[in-house]
């Protein structure tokens, strides 16, 4: 199948990226205009005998082109319901200094409120000044280079680790999944596969073990 044919038939894909970052401060045009480049520098780049789909390939491209809006944008607007979150978390965190005496972790912070550690530092970061990339010094302007991984780098680590994933028996693979796929705990993993939490414990080590040795040969 040629590059435009992967094109035309995979846009979806754009619809499917772009929505993620609907009013996260840049224009949804924007977005898909973006994510459009990179489903072209996808199916350019695509090899069809390393035996992976498309889609596998192409959404870590159209997520790269996205997200290379906000790092090279500017500042990301943030909607009024996160300012006003934001603003109870940080009431809160500082409700929590003057009672413990110290200050809160984002565990305390979030239990207190009904969030999570993972929403409770993003709330938190919602409430920090935005950081100019252009500085001034005694030379004038200058801009500020901020290390960014490389997507196709991502990519490559992903396809590799999914190719290691499918030398695993099947229980191996079930463990991988629940644990890093799903986020379950190794007791909510060890009743589904009806083992001992030890066990899954162990095995999980073991596969870990698999894992690196495999990408070292």
């Amino acid at each position: 199948m040629s590059s435009n044919d992967l094109v035309e038939k995979n846009l979806a894909l754009v619809y499917s990226c772009a929505n993620r970052f609907r009013n996260k401060g840049i224009e949804y045009e924007d977005l898909y205009q973006a994510g459009c480049l990179g489903l072209v520098k996808a199916a350019n780049g695509f090899k069809e005998e390393l035996g992976f789909k498309f889609s596998t390939y192409a959404v870590p491209v159209i997520l790269g082109e996205i997200k290379r809006l906000f790092r090279d944008g500017g500042a990301v607007k943030v909607s009024r319901c996160v300012k006003e979150k934001a603003r109870l978390v940080l009431k809160e965190k500082e409700r929590l200094e003057i009672k413990l005496g110290r200050e809160p972790g984002l565990k305390e912070i979030g239990e207190s409120l009904g969030y999570d550690e993972y929403e409770t530092a993003e709330l938190l970061n919602a409430t920090l000044p935005p950081v100019s990339l252009t500085l001034c010094d005694d030379g004038g302007e200058k801009q500020t280079d901020i290390p960014v991984e490389s997507e196709e780098e991502n990519i490559q680590n992903i396809l590799a680790l999914r190719e290691i994933l499918t030398k695993l028996p099947q229980e191996e693979r079930k463990i991988i999944y629940l644990r890093y796929y799903k986020g379950l705990t190794q007791s909510k993993t060890a009743e589904i596969l009806g083992i001992s939490q030890v066990q899954v414990s162990r095995k999980e080590k073991k596969i870990i073990g698999k894992v690196k040795n495999f990408i070292l040969e």
